[in-house]
């Protein structure tokens, strides 16, 4: 194939009509201020889309135009080209052909790219087009460190044999294997967007797996004779005790991966064949997410920012842990942090950090607790308070008086729905006047997976499926849509590929408010399910299944669990 031409991709596009001259001078001058390249300036701009971009160079050059969410590529082939050039020229190997590779370049105009490339693969090579924002998706797919952590904890093992040094593994033992390993575990975590990692000793193995999208993946199995220098390691790191291994022992610390500051939850627990971690991740530059974009249905979202204008009175957000409520809280947050309110929370641990707000981490091991901060709080004049969760009687009496004084409460709670929340309240001890008076609204959520949008694909349903969306509110006129994912590359082969909330809300309205206030909890539940009917999590999660996003499986479960609590 013949050498690529230079092609100014803002008079070709102008060329195509995909964007007036207008809009080009204006990238233009973007671009020449911040020496961003141009196609980037437009798409930052909304002018044009990646695809339209990549769509015109196809048509001009004659190459074919890849969509990378379809493609299933080799892992191994595309691994032929080194990581650092493929990110440096944001080039990708497709195929080996007789006559040479198809490289995917998201530039195929880059004549440097296209000399370098040619050389390193030492072939000829044929160029296709791609977004580039698929293709660093597709970076972090085929660049996995899960060979190099099988090499380094082979080399562990190696070095270690049958006795473990500990006194190598001091505090400033950088280039030790041990750490080598754990840095490589790290950013492979980070790469692939996981939420905790498990280092679980078995009987004759050291299993390493990961949570992603809520579900875990195992990354690697290892020699079981470096577990105890992995645990030495991170309990060193976490400045706990290492000579205590018959308890369990809960810690953080922050470590750097790929470029990311990540602060890292731990708990140790004595198991049978060794010390069990559980590291939660939580990356620093993880940006809040706005109320718009957590899945909240239209229905809710409205009667939640109304809620949210109020000047007093406590939201509660509940569900079980890792469903999402810190999300949805600090989501909340964002919409009313003002320069003219001030926001104080009190959390355990601080998951997000937000311009404005004064955040403060609870401490146990110095007595710093949340009722303890949250007495304080109050003297600081403060408009909102956010309470990370209300642990015991004594907060969540504080947290109510607060709203009862005229603050506005936003706290998370451990509730399976939102009509047994207030409920739950009075039996943790707090008065029901007391919740009568100060809950204004709560708000029950879980996570459910969605489908890989790659390899999503129609199904028919089983009868048993039928009959349960039809019973969950999905009207019988309306046409399903269902699919579910056959597996792909982008999802690892699971089918499914990130995740969305489901909701139900609870509004005290003046019924709910007397039997709450007359302490009749099998009225209120009977009122509260009235109020909700239709709007349930239950039914959230048909929804989603009909129009395809989810499948009937995962959202059954909710199903199930209301029909437990009856």
């Amino acid at each position: 194939m013949a050498k690529p031409e230079k092609i100014r991709i803002g008079d070709l596009l102008v060329q195509e009509k995909i964007i007036s001259q207008e809009q080009l001078r204006e990238a233009l001058e973007v671009h020449r201020k911040s020496g961003r390249r141009i196609g980037r300036v437009l798409v930052e701009a909304m002018f044009v889309s990646e695809d339209q971009i990549s769509e015109a160079l196809s048509r001009q050059l004659n190459i074919p135009f890849v969509n990378l969410k379809q493609f299933n590529f080799n892992v191994a082939l595309a691994r032929r080209l080194p990581e650092v050039q493929a990110r440096r020229f944001r080039a990708l190997v497709l195929e080996e052909r007789p006559q040479g590779y198809l490289v995917a370049l998201a530039d195929p105009t880059d004549l440097f790219a296209y000399d370098e490339i040619s050389r390193i693969l030492k072939r000829e090579i044929d160029l296709a087009v791609v977004s580039e924002s698929l293709l660093l998706e597709s970076f972090d797919r085929v660049y996995r460190r899960t060979d190099e952590i099988t090499t380094l904890a082979r080399a562990l093992g190696d070095d270690l044999g049958e006795v473990v040094d500990f006194g190598a593994l001091g505090a400033g033992a950088e280039d030790a294997p041990v750490v080598k390993l754990l840095q490589s575990v790290f950013e492979d975590a980070v790469q692939v967007k996981a939420s905790d990692v498990h280092i679980e000793p078995m009987e004759d193995v050291l299993q390493i797996r990961f949570r992603i999208d809520g579900n875990l993946q195992l990354q690697t199995e290892a020699d079981k004779k470096i577990s105890a220098a992995l645990v030495q390691r991170v309990k060193l790191t976490a400045g706990l005790d290492i000579s205590e291994k018959r308890l369990p022992q809960d810690g953080r610390f922050g470590v750097k991966a790929r470029g990311e500051q990540v602060d890292v939850r731990i708990s140790t627990m004595p198991t049978q064949h060794g010390e069990s971690i559980a590291m939660r991740l939580l990356l620093r530059s993880s940006g809040v997410q706005h109320l718009d974009g957590i899945g909240m249905p239209a229905h809710i979202l409205d009667r939640f920012r109304s809620v949210l204008q109020r000047y007093s009175g406590m939201v509660l957000v509940t569900g079980p842990t890792g469903s999402g409520k810190t999300t949805t809280l600090y989501a909340a947050l964002d919409e009313i942090n003002t320069v003219e309110k001030k926001i104080i929370t009190v959390e355990d641990p601080i998951e997000y950090r937000l311009r404005g707000l004064n955040q403060v981490q609870v401490n146990d091991k110095i007595d710093l607790s949340f009722s303890r901060v949250l007495r304080s709080a109050l003297r600081q004049d403060p408009d909102i308070i956010l309470v990370g969760e209300m642990r015991d009687s004594e907060t969540a009496q504080i947290g109510l008086r607060a709203a009862i004084t005229g603050h506005m409460v936003l706290s998370s709670l451990h509730t399976r729905d939102a009509a047994s929340t207030p409920v739950r309240l009075v039996d943790m001890g707090a008065p029901p006047y007391m919740v009568a008076s100060s809950l204004q609204a709560v708000i029950a959520q879980r996570l459910i997976r969605l489908v890989c949008e790659s390899c999503a694909e129609p199904y028919e349903p089983t009868p048993h499926e039928l009959h349960w969306l039809r019973a969950s509110g999905v009207a019988a006129g309306v046409p399903l849509q269902l699919k579910h994912g056959r597996g792909c590359q982008r999802c690892n082969g699971t089918g499914f590929r990130g995740r969305t909330g489901l909701y139900e809300m609870l509004e005290m309205d003046m019924a709910l408010v007397e039997l709450i206030s007359r302490n009749d909890p099998a009225g209120f539940m009977r009122a509260a399910a009235a109020q909700m009917a239709g709007r349930t999590l239950r039914n959230h999660a048909a929804d989603l299944v009909a129009a395809g996003k989810a499948i009937a499986a995962e959202a059954m479960r909710y199903g199930a669990e209301e029909e437990d609590e009856v």
